[in-house]
């Protein structure tokens, strides 16, 4: 498996490399490991969704 730095996936997703460190730390990267002090992520990783940005379908209004 390849593994690429915080600073390129962040690129690879557009957000900051301090993002992913935190995705990371939390265990929201599927196969990320701290290794020498810094988080290695793999290559072909998947952006874990922002539970912030789900849009709440079907709410009632009452």
């Amino acid at each position: 498996m390849e593994y690429v730095s915080t600073s390129e996936i962040a690129k690879t997703w557009n957000i900051s490399r301090r993002r992913v460190t935190t995705l990371c730390s939390e265990g929201r990267v599927e196969g990320a490991v701290f290794a020498a002090n810094t988080w290695l992520v793999p290559k072909d990783a998947k952006k874990p969704e922002d539970p912030r940005r789900v849009r709440k379908m079907g709410r009632d209004k009452d």
